[in-house]
This record gives structure tokens, sequence and C-alpha cells, in this order.
């Protein structure tokens, strides 16, 4: 029995996720039933690299942690943007082609190079306004 075209690729995805709660669940109980099961203060402690918990987890940290970790995240995925576009541009560069548009006009390789080149402008002003206010600076 087969189903339509467009639902045989859907099959196969639930299918296969499927499977793999089964796996996932067999795994849990044949963990909890074949595994040790010693407890103690020591067994029951946390495990930081070998060393003893020295203060609470929930300890409070500087915002500039955060800036740097948000900062970081925002132009690690704005260079994974970048990729696809460099493909593309590579394409329309060495072959002359050119993307259809939506409003019915078609972009080639200028076109792409433009709008990267604003995107990446966007990035660098965005770059320089975090490191006048002092963003980077670790006093």
């Amino acid at each position: 029995m087969s189903l339509s075209p467009s639902l045989d690729s859907y099959a196969a995805i639930g299918i296969t996720i499927l499977m793999v709660l089964v796996v996932i669940v067999a795994m849990l109980i044949l963990a909890h039933f074949v595994g040790p099961s010693r407890h103690g203060p020591v067994k029951d402690s946390p495990y930081e690299s070998g060393m003893p918990v020295s203060t609470d987890a929930r300890r409070r940290f500087h915002i500039r942690f955060y800036i740097v970790a948000v900062l970081f995240m925002l132009f690690d995925v704005e260079v994974i943007f970048m990729w696809p576009w460099a493909t593309v541009f590579h394409h329309a560069a060495t072959t002359g082609a050119t993307i259809p548009l939506e409003t019915g006009g078609v972009a080639g390789k200028g076109f792409l190079l433009a709008g990267m080149g604003v995107f990446f402008a966007l990035l660098l002003f965005g770059l320089l306004y975090e490191w006048k206010k002092g963003a980077f600076q670790w006093d």
C-alpha cells in the first residue's frame, strides 16, 4: 500500500521518529534494570571535574558575561547567514546566472553584492556601536 507521493516522505520521517523513541525507551528501561543501583553521600554528590563544590551554583554573574554571550550569538548567527549568500553569489558570479525575484525582476551578482554590503555595513555599525558603548572593556 502506497500513500500519495507527498505523504511518503512524511511517513518515513514518522517511522524514523517512532523507531528512535522505541530505542530510547528500551535503553532507559534496560539501564534501570541492569545497571548498578548503589547510593550514598559520595555517590549522590554533584561531580565538578574532580573538584569539591565550593559555591552555590545559582550565584550572580556580572552583566558583562551576558552581554558578551549575546554579542557572540548575534555575530555567530549572522555569519551563518553569510554562508548561503556566498554559495549563491559564487554561482551567480561564475556562471552569470540570475535569481528570479517575487516582484518579477531578476537579481544578478551586483544586486547580491550590494545586498550583502548593506548587511555587512549593519553588522559593522553594530560592532562599532557596542565598542563605543564599552561592551568589550573588562575594567
